[in-house]
């Protein structure tokens, strides 16, 4: 089992780096499935996502994303998911936001850190951001996966010397191509993420005119009155309304035909350590009894 988590509450690419290994995987004929908590989600599992019958009400965002990628399942109790999907063929599993729960063992432990936020001030909630200490996470961990530029990931590993202890790889977000035209393309940007500056900035660096945002609540669900409002201040100021893939499947089916959407991957770069860790978890599947 693969576990990708945070040392900080909130977001910091778990989502795109799950995708990313779930890829890999298949390249290397294995039938990883997705196990997830399905946080904001009413339905307590375990439950296969059906993105055409659920809802991010039930399931929550991240788990629709995951769907179109592998079967993925949610439940709060993660060892009876688990062993669902191992029930329903998964050769592998791969679990998104994890790496503090102890219920399932697992055969590679990854930490994602988004390099431009850090770990703060390197204090446990409530007197800071982080889940548990970056030392006692770093002391578990297999593997460490920064994302952001290059001169970000420098700067994090100067902060945090403990992080040189792990295994790292460095990871690019990337933009997937839709046709659409950014540049000069004159938006109002929302986002209901944990750290919504980048995805502003990715925007600009597209080359649209990002003539105002609105940043919400990290899972934030978007009710009508809210949209109908959000579609005002657009039509004020001759702007489309443009969010993240992760806030779009939170949208009412009739809102995510008239907001467009920003779908990202990441990119692993120097992978060489990602690679032998994932080699080393399949030689070990392979050759257990």
């Amino acid at each position: 089992m693969v576990c990708v988590g945070n040392v900080n509450i909130g977001g910091g690419g778990k989502t795109p780096t799950v995708i990313e290994i779930v890829s890999r995987l298949h390249e290397s004929a294995q039938r990883p499935h997705i196990l997830s908590k399905g946080y904001g989600g009413s339905l307590k599992g375990p439950v296969q996502v059906d993105p055409v019958t659920h809802s991010a009400d039930q399931v929550g965002d991240e788990p629709l994303l995951h769907a179109a990628f592998a079967p993925t399942w949610v439940a709060r109790d993660r060892l009876r998911a688990g062993r669902a999907a191992a029930a329903a063929g998964a050769t592998i599993v791969v679990m998104d936001d994890g790496f503090q729960n102890p219920d399932l063992s697992h055969d590679l432990s990854i930490i994602v850190a988004n390099s431009a936020v850090g770990f703060g001030n390197g204090r446990v909630v409530p007197a800071g951001p982080l889940r548990e200490s970056v030392e006692d996470a770093v002391s578990r961990a297999d593997l460490i996966v920064t994302i952001g530029s290059e001169t970000e990931h420098e700067t994090l590993m100067r902060k945090w010397p403990q992080l040189r202890g792990v295994p790292g790889v460095r990871g690019d977000v990337e933009v997937l191509p839709t046709g659409m035209d950014w540049d000069g393309q004159r938006v109002l940007a929302f986002a209901g993420i944990a750290h919504p500056r980048r995805f502003y900035e990715t925007l600009r660096g597209l080359g649209a005119d990002v003539a105002a945002t609105r940043s919400f609540p990290d899972h934030h669900r978007y009710g009508p009155a809210l949209l109908r409002r959000l579609e005002g201040e657009a039509a004020r100021i001759d702007a489309q309304l443009v969010t993240t893939e992760k806030d779009a499947v939170r949208l009412p089916p009739f809102y995510q035909k008239r907001v467009l959407s920003l779908p990202i991957r990441v990119v692993i770069r120097d992978d060489a350590a990602l690679g032998e860790k994932l080699d080393d978890v399949l030689g070990v599947r392979r050759n257990s009894p």
